[in-house]
């Protein structure tokens, strides 16, 4: 009995050691990410303190502005237009991105037929078809998404093909040798061995998508965070402007920290698989 409760006892100590252990390197990498911030908004607070300068208000007056308009206020419902647009644009750009290189890893003689429109279609500024976009599209928000579709297309489309492209020759020949069909060859070899390089085409299109979002309401736009900091801008009340500029920034960063964290869960085995060959912890 005696034995029995001492084993239990050093086993439910030791869980207790793994588990902190675990809990230790998660808190330094939260340390790790947002001392800097944390710093930097600091110093920022100690500069502007006595700042009178109308273009470099204080920051403490900026959160004041902040909690009038955004938290007490209704500049909130300018978001929501920002978002959706953001949310459908960014969908059909990456879909459409995904499928095109695939299609053009699929097909090789289409690939070098259409490399030269490809790279010349990356390579364009989005904000330069801004013009073009009104023309075709009008005023409306179809005109936004387009836009950020656009720019969230090559992303996606470049590193699909890059992905595809890179996997091992041997995997394909494996594949034939155990006779899988066409489709379980794209699900348990494709995807696996592009995915990683999928979802980074994908997040280099959210940032994209989230530039072109802010560039497309600052241009014959009524409405979103792009249209509110320009016109608090043309009006001078430069502390509003100074609070769109914040919102922005805090809602850029929890995309991407969500993005991060979904990549995370989706990919876990190939993150898994890295952590354990560089032994990290």
């Amino acid at each position: 009995m005696t034995a029995t409760t001492g084993r239990a006892g050093a086993a439910g100590r030791s869980g207790a050691g793994r588990a902190g252990g675990r809990g230790r390197p998660r808190l330094r990498r939260v340390l790790l990410a947002v001392w800097l911030p944390v710093v930097l908004l600091a110093l920022w607070w100690a500069v502007s303190a006595q700042s009178d300068s109308p273009y470099f208000p204080p920051l403490a007056d900026i959160l004041d502005e902040l909690h009038d308009e955004w938290i007490a206020g209704d500049a909130t419902l300018q978001l929501l237009p920002s978002l959706r647009n953001l949310a459908v644009g960014f969908a059909a750009g990456s879909l459409l991105g995904v499928l095109a290189g695939a299609l053009l890893w699929r097909l090789p003689v289409v690939r070098r037929a259409t490399s030269p429109i490809v790279y010349f279609l990356y390579v364009l500024p989005a904000p330069a078809l801004l013009p073009a976009m009104i023309a075709l599209f009008g005023l409306g928000e179809v005109r936004q998404m387009a836009l950020i579709a656009f720019g969230a297309t090559w992303p996606a489309l470049l590193n699909t093909l890059d992905g595809m492209r890179g996997i091992d020759q041997v995997k394909f020949d494996t594949a034939r040798a155990m006779r899988f069909s066409g489709l379980r060859t794209v699900w348990q070899v494709v995807l696996p061995g592009a995915s990683p390089q999928i979802a980074a085409g994908l997040r280099a299109g959210l940032q994209v998508s989230i530039i072109l979002m802010v560039v497309s309401e600052m241009v014959a736009a009524r409405e979103g965070i792009g249209y509110f900091i320009l016109e608090a801008q043309t009006v001078f009340a430069i502390t509003t402007m100074w609070t769109g500029i914040l919102v922005l920034s805090v809602v850029g960063t929890v995309l991407n920290s969500a993005f991060v964290g979904v990549e995370r869960r989706v990919l876990r085995w190939y993150h898994g698989s890295r952590q354990a060959g560089s032994g990290a912890p």
